[in-house]
């Protein structure tokens, strides 16, 4: 008896073998394949044919967007807990439902943006290729996996393996003071705040004995009393390494420098695609695993929605039209008024229910597809203009029409104007969420808001259509007189592929909208 007794309690085990479904994680292995195999090549590649190591990432990004297809019924789930006892349908690391493939489409189709940018900002700034493309490669490798992740230990790989190829990319342009000091605050910033969410994270664990979401959800709600203060700083810790992905405030202070001291690829890819992890994670753990502490985070991330809309759009009236950097001082600040409207359905989730979280992944891929055509057209203007001054845009539409006419219609669908319908109509389905939810002082600060930035945003699209302004300093030079380059096809790809993708989704609102009217979760 005593020689059985440990024998039984072996096969009563948890089995350790998970079978894997391939197909489900295939947009996140491919991706991350091809980061390696661009690594490689690198080292067998001469110098003259390093260019090629751009299409193949390019290529790579489109393969793995096009594996969501066969994926679009949103029913897999893989590696999950198994034996005798275990096996719970729900207790999987890896789920590829609606949420994680809307949010994996939005993260794969803005790398494959950023990409189409960086082939030439690489092959120009002599930037070393094969480490930028690993380096892309890995952080949306990374970002995909994150809204798939079902598991509190997954969730914080998956940030990491996101974020840290984000710094290395900041800093990329060697021997750039300001590159180097952006990519060395958007570290220590960030390290600090993973430090602050592992703490919590295992403060959870502590008090629950797990890292499944679901069974989270489920243990918190039964936490001894003498544990409820674990779990609940716990719970309060977790949300901090998100909210300083979001840029949220008071974690907002790395932003502008950040996106200023980047290559401007990287700049807009962190815009968005670093805006989308953090959301991403902060609505699993939110809305997933700590339902029963809605009571705490609800007010706190209202709180948190209302002063990051605030202080990122006062921030960006104060933009002087002829500081350097001021285009993108202002997108980056802009950013972080668009992350306060992105928290208020996060918010509005803790009084209304889970429902509202699909105004946040509406808002986000239109939010995604302006803004990342914004810092397209930055790249074109940037050629000539390499000051990023927003009076640099002036004149615009006489120099180059369709890009004018392209930069004017991103920022309108950022303000929220016709004939912007997808950002007017996006943000009716966020500022619904708040007054749905009884958060009807949100909903006004929200509204004063929303007209505050519609002056810096209709400020700089009067300027393309102003008369261009002589530049002294170049009047009778050689320089003036030498006729403007020519676009790179890269480049004008990328405002074409945002362009038509915010004309569709202004035509046809519906294609992400319907998902702010039902559950984006299995139930």
């Amino acid at each position: 008896m005593t020689v059985l007794q440990p024998l039984t309690v072996a096969a009563a085990a948890p089995s350790l073998v998970q079978s894997v479904d391939w197909l489900a994680i295939a947009p996140v292995v491919i991706t991350a394949a091809v980061g390696l195999l661009v690594l490689v090549a690198d080292l067998f590649v001469p110098e003259h044919r390093k260019p090629l190591l751009g299409w193949i990432s390019v290529a790579g990004l489109a393969a793995a967007t096009a594996t969501l297809l066969p994926l679009r019924a949103g029913d897999r789930r893989t590696f999950c807990l198994t034996g005798p006892g275990t096996a719970d349908p729900a207790a999987c690391s890896y789920a590829a439902d609606h949420f994680a493939l809307v949010v994996q489409f939005l993260v794969l189709g803005g790398a494959l943006v950023t990409a189409l940018l960086s082939v030439t900002t690489v092959r120009e700034a002599r930037m070393p290729a094969g480490e930028y493309w690993f380096l892309l490669l890995s952080s949306a490798a990374g970002a995909a996996l994150l809204p798939a992740s079902r598991d509190l230990a997954t969730l914080i790989v998956a940030l990491e393996v996101a974020s840290l190829p984000a710094f290395a990319l900041v800093g990329m342009r060697r021997g750039d003071r300001l590159s180097s000091e952006a990519a060395l605050k958007f570290f220590l910033s960030s390290v600090t705040a993973t430090a602050v969410s592992l703490m919590g994270v295992s403060f959870v664990y502590a008090a629950t004995g797990s890292l499944h979401l679901t069974q989270v959800a489920d243990r918190l709600g039964h936490v001894p009393g003498r544990l409820d203060t674990l779990a609940m700083a716990g719970v309060a810790l977790t949300l901090v390494g998100f909210a300083f992905k979001t840029a949220a405030v008071p974690f907002h202070f790395w932003v502008p420098d950040t996106y200023v001291g980047a290559p401007l690829p990287v700049a807009g890819y962190l815009s968005v695609i670093g805006k989308a992890v953090g959301f991403t994670g902060l609505i699993l753990v939110t809305v997933i695993a700590f339902p029963t502490y809605s009571d705490v985070w609800g007010p706190a991330l209202a709180v948190l929605a209302a002063l990051t809309m605030t202080l990122g759009n006062a921030a960006a009236l104060r933009q002087s039209a002829d500081r350097p950097g001021g285009a993108v001082r202002l997108l980056a600040w802009s950013s972080v008024g668009q992350a306060g409207y992105l928290l208020v359905p996060i918010a509005a989730a803790a009084y209304a229910g889970r429902d509202q979280i699909g105004s946040t992944v509406a808002y986000a891929l239109m939010y995604a597809a302006v803004n990342l055509g914004a810092f397209a057209v930055a790249a074109l203007v940037a050629r000539t203009k390499p000051l990023h001054r927003l009076s640099d845009y002036r004149g615009l539409y006489a120099e180059s029409p369709l890009a004018a006419l392209a930069l004017a219609f991103f920022l309108l669908c950022l303000a929220g104007l016709p004939p912007g319908i997808i950002g007017l109509f996006a943000k009716v389905t966020v500022f619904r969420s708040a007054v749905d939810a009884g958060l009807g002082w949100l909903a006004v600060v929200m509204a004063v808001n929303v007209v505050v930035a519609l002056y810096y945003y209709l400020r700089w699209t009067t300027l393309l259509f102003r008369a261009p302004d002589a530049d002294p300093a170049q009047e009778g030079t050689q320089e003036s007189a030498q006729p403007r380059t020519r676009a790179p096809w890269p480049v004008t790809a990328a405002i074409v592929l945002t362009a038509a993708t915010a004309l569709l989704l202004s035509g046809a609102p519906q294609l992400v909208l319907r998902f702010a009217t039902g559950s984006l979760f299995p139930l």
